[in-house]
């Protein structure tokens, strides 16, 4: 045996919801049931259920949602009686117009970058597993950390649009209102998160195995 045993060979498993490592019990003591946790009782597997096909069916869903939080306003400003409704990319350019550079930045940054470097990510972690490519392992590790490391920071997009609109309630002359595509924008960030929770990563180091 070349390399780091690994879990199945030495007869363990761990819990993933307390991370108790316990004994694998063999198939024949199992009497057909899934074994559980002796700690905490949850059911026990080497690898989530279905990762690849949930993971695959929430990333899709997410490009779909993606197209109207893009094509629909996420946003109506009203400046001394003129008002008008933004997309995201038009938001972008309105505040940067204005002057907001930073805030122009951040929501440029937090609702396209991101999302997009998000899919591309996760899409090449789920093709290169699904095709047990055994070239770059350690790389494609890291970066599904980096794509759970980018999901916590990706409500900023939604969280600067109703910051922002909080602050102009406050002046006498302007108004901004949020949207439809804010919601949708809300569901891309949710369902990106749930892809990359669903995948597991362990998949990508099986295409090692002799």
């Amino acid at each position: 045996m070349t390399g780091p045993a690994r879990a199945h060979q030495l007869g363990v498993i761990a819990c993933h919801a307390c991370g108790l490592v316990s004994k694998h019990p063999p198939a024949a003591a199992q009497g057909g049931c899934r074994p559980a946790c002796p700690r905490c009782g949850s059911a026990l597997h080497t690898r989530r259920p279905d990762s690849l096909a949930r993971a695959w069916a929430l990333l899709i869903a997410s490009l779909i949602f993606y197209l109207p939080a893009n094509l629909l306003p996420v946003m109506y400003t009203s400046i001394i009686g003129n008002g008008s409704e933004n997309t995201i990319l038009s938001g972008v350019v309105e505040f940067w117009k204005s002057g907001s550079y930073g805030i122009a930045l951040v929501i440029f940054v937090a609702s396209v970058a991101v999302p997009c470097t998000k899919f591309l990510a996760l899409g090449t972690l789920l093709v290169t597993t699904q095709r047990r490519c055994r070239q770059g392992m350690r790389q494609r590790a890291r970066l599904y950390r980096l794509v759970e490391l980018i999901g916590y920071w990706s409500m900023l997009d939604v969280l600067v649009v109703a910051f922002v609109a909080a602050l102009v309630k406050f002046g006498a002359l302007a108004d901004i209102e949020p949207r439809a595509g804010i919601l949708f924008f809300g569901m891309v960030v949710i369902l990106t998160m749930l892809s990359a929770m669903n995948f597991d990563p362990r998949l990508i180091w099986d295409a090692d195995e002799s």
